[in-house]
């Protein structure tokens, strides 16, 4: 049995779907349990993971976790798993996590939950991902308005990733031992422009979108009013400042999963209509 955290969440659904298509008996971490539709044959739980006792049931039977990052009590909640028994864990992570400036608000939760699982005494496998493809649907709002699309970090280039694909690594870390102790950096097929999304995405939609290019005081404008101000520093370290690469495409989907991770065009055309 293996439990997936965040079961609803862009990364967590498909894990959940690939370990399901993999007929591997899986079990949902959710809010509340009677409100999901998962895959067949996948039984979805309730609990808190601020609130590690919380989740005894939920690890019962459980032999390896996916886990996401960033909960108060990381050692608690780690200390639960191993209690009941549960052999692996495989951390959703990110690629400032080995970069070591703390004073970062993304890069401090990354890499204090990197540390807890390293110290829990557990197998682990991280996962530093880049962008995900998905972070697209941030823009749903402003297609809903008209036809311009305003962008953050317009000269930003990033190998954006679908996270099906990251779903598929999660679930082959999950499944076998051959990626223990490892940092894995999936990535998607080509590094866009934000200009360049929005283009394909206009494609997908059969509509004439525009990309608006905001300044850097524009954006922080903007994401300031969204989101608190430690984490639009950090976005800016890693965007403006370029303490953070993800503009290089890496090999780790074809090497984990045999096949090509998924472009933009594809991913943008099977979710055309969640923009609609």
């Amino acid at each position: 049995m293996i439990l997936v955290t965040g079961a609803t969440g862009n990364v967590g659904s498909e894990v959940v779907k690939a370990l399901a298509a993999d007929g591997e008996p899986t079990r949902a971490l959710v809010r509340r349990p009677e409100a999901v539709a998962l895959p067949e044959g996948v039984e979805a739980v309730g609990g808190d993971l601020n609130k590690p006792g919380s989740l005894v049931q939920a690890l019962t039977g459980v032999r390896a976790v996916f886990l996401l990052p960033g909960y108060e009590d990381m050692p608690g909640l780690l200390g639960e798993v191993r209690k009941a028994g549960a052999e692996k864990v495989v951390l959703l992570s990110g690629g400032s996590a080995g970069l070591g400036d703390l004073s970062n608000a993304v890069t401090r939760y990354m890499a204090a939950s990197e540390a807890a699982v390293r110290a829990s005494g557990l197998s682990w496998t991280f996962l530093r991902p880049s962008a995900f493809m998905s972070n697209a649907l941030r823009w749903l709002p402003q297609l809903q308005a008209g036809d311009e699309v305003r962008v953050s970090f317009p000269t930003v280039r990033t190998a954006s990733l679908d996270p099906f694909d990251l779903g598929a690594v999660a679930a082959r870390a999950l499944l076998g031992d051959e990626y223990d102790g490892e940092i894995l950096w999936p990535t998607g097929p080509e590094a866009m422009l934000p200009a360049e999304q929005v283009a394909v995405l206009a494609g997908a939609l059969g509509r004439d979108l525009r990309a608006v290019e905001l300044t850097n005081e524009e954006a922080r404008a903007e994401m300031t009013a969204a989101m608190p101000v430690e984490y639009v520093d950090a976005f800016f370290d890693f965007y403006v400042t370029g303490s953070l690469d993800e503009s290089t495409v890496r090999p780790t989907v074809r090497e984990v999963t045999g096949r090509d991770p998924r472009t933009f065009a594809e991913w943008a055309n099977e979710h055309a209509g969640d923009f609609r």
